[in-house]
Parts: C-alpha cells; structure tokens; sequence
C-alpha cells in the first residue's frame, strides 16, 4: 500500500496485520519478529506520552499530549439538554515535513 490512498477521508485504510506484513517483506524479518518490535514501539510511545513526554521521530511527526479543559456540551440524543464534559489529556500527533511532503 502507498501512502497516496491515505489522501481521502473514508477511503483504504492499512491494518496492523498488513502493516507488519509490509514491513516483513521489505526487511526479511519474519513476521513475528515484526509484530513483536512495533508492538514494543507502540507500548514505549505510550508509555512516554502517559509520562508526559514528547515522542519526536524526525522527518515523520511528533506525539505529544494536549490539555483539555472542561466545557459544557450538547447531548447529541436530546439536543436541548446540556452537558458537563471533564477537562483530559488526550494524545496528539503533528505530522513532519518529510510526511507532509510525501502525502501531498
């Protein structure tokens, strides 16, 4: 798959089965050696991002974590009644030039 069927949205989009078979076949690693390193990048990620660090991989995006606040909302069941939403943190990504070039 290429990054170009990405462009729309609604459109292909890649599995983490077909992304581990990708990588398995450019690298001749098997499969399961594949599926075990994305699976420590993903949890290492996550981890940084639950410690409240960035995670920058230059070239291809940075993960970071965003604040939130609290703020009062419209239930989308019964639009005429308001409701309170919590203030979180929540995961962001910020794609890099090198992504962004490659995807226009």
């Amino acid at each position: 798959m290429v990054l170009n069927q990405f462009k729309k949205k609604g459109g292909v989009s890649m599995t983490k089965d077909e992304l581990i078979d990708s990588v398995a076949s450019k690298t001749d690693a098997s499969k399961k050696d594949v599926e075990r390193i994305l699976s420590a990048i993903i949890e290492t990620i996550t981890n940084s991002l639950t410690d409240g660090e960035k995670v920058a991989l230059t070239g291809f995006g940075t993960f970071d974590v965003s604040k939130r606040a609290a703020r009062v909302g419209v239930n989308p069941q019964n639009p005429g009644q308001k409701i309170q939403i919590p203030a979180m943190t929540v995961p962001k990504f910020k794609a890099g030039k090198s992504l962004k070039d490659a995807v226009k």
